[in-house]
């Protein structure tokens, strides 16, 4: 029997502490060899794209994808879990909450491995649904005694300091200049800009960036600069870089680092390579979510879901 699951459901399984975990460990498995992660794919029409996206762990019982559409209306997610065993159709999951809270949870385990031990300010750029969860996740991992955020408008960062405030408990500023966040021991970009929101020049020593805007090659938040002064540069997985990760095409392209320097942040959890060397370092995490992540969290949804008799049954 197939469980379907619908956005509501999920929203109430699933929750940041879990998803961070969770992502932390398959993250691990990949570096590992005992997880496998296949790259975004996409078909782009004149007014509407389909993006699909698959992977499989079977430590966790976790085989899938996740689907979705993004047009004129909106954008559309779901996720197809499977048994890896027995290749059943274990569950169809709306699963918006789910990318929202694992690309959260990706930002947070790259603050935990990367970011100083003393950092506790954070400058954020962006203050969408998805700067939400890079909050929620870095403040689940860094005890932060700053929050600074900045946008285009002061009316959404505002709105976000605002929800945001209320909700974790802290108290966050607004800034009309884009250098303040930068200022910060740890930052985040995470808005739809195609044009770079951070320079490089901006950046103190010390520093981590989570880049987590962009998934698409020609679309970029962070300069050259920013690229070329991090010690250290993180991906998710090393199968994106010339699909997607815009974040460092520039700095690829004119050599401010090289395609072999640049590390999975599941080697740096394994332990295969070394992450930050001194309290001088900036460290950089180009973010562009993989399909293993959205595999860790669903196994979490169905399993709750199965326990607390969450869902419909159908029969193909």
């Amino acid at each position: 029997m197939t469980l379907l699951l619908t956005e509501n459901e999920v929203e109430n399984l699933l929750d940041m502490a879990s998803t961070l975990d969770a992502v932390e460990e398959i993250l691990r498995q990949h570096a590992e060899g005992r997880a496998t992660n296949r790259a975004r794919r996409r078909v782009g029409l004149s007014g509407s794209g389909l993006n699909v996206m698959f992977a499989g762990a079977p430590d966790i019982g976790a085989l899938g994808l996740k689907a979705y559409t993004v047009a004129s209306t909106g954008a559309r997610f779901y996720t197809m879990l499977f048994d890896p065993v027995s290749g059943e159709l274990l569950s169809i999951m709306q699963s918006d909450k789910l990318g929202q809270l694992r690309t959260g949870a990706a930002s947070g385990v790259a603050t935990k491995y990367l970011a100083r031990e003393d950092a506790n300010t954070l400058g954020i750029y962006g203050a969408g649904w998805q700067a939400e969860s890079q909050l929620e996740a870095i403040a689940a991992v860094r005890k932060l005694d700053r929050v600074v955020v900045h946008t285009r408008t002061e009316e959404s960062r505002k709105a976000f300091a605002d929800k945001m405030s209320e909700r974790l408990g802290l108290e966050i500023e607004t800034t009309h200049s884009p250098e303040e966040p930068a200022a910060q021991d740890i930052v985040v970009t995470v808005t739809a800009s195609s044009q770079p929101v951070l320079h490089g020049e901006w950046l103190r020593p010390g520093t981590h960036v989570n880049a987590a805007g962009s998934n698409f090659l020609f679309k970029r938040e962070i300069d050259r600069d920013v690229v070329k002064r991090a010690s250290l540069v993180t991906v998710d997985s090393r199968e994106e870089l010339g699909l997607e990760a815009g974040n460092l095409l520039m700095g690829l392209e004119t050599g401010a680092v090289m395609p072999e320097a640049v590390r999975e942040l599941g080697q740096i959890i394994a332990g295969q390579v070394p992450g930050r060397r001194s309290a001088e370092d900036i460290t950089l995490f180009a973010s562009q979510g993989l399909a293993l992540e959205d595999m860790a969290a669903a196994r979490i949804v169905y399993d709750r879901a199965r326990e607390q008799n969450v869902g419909r049954e159908i029969d193909f």
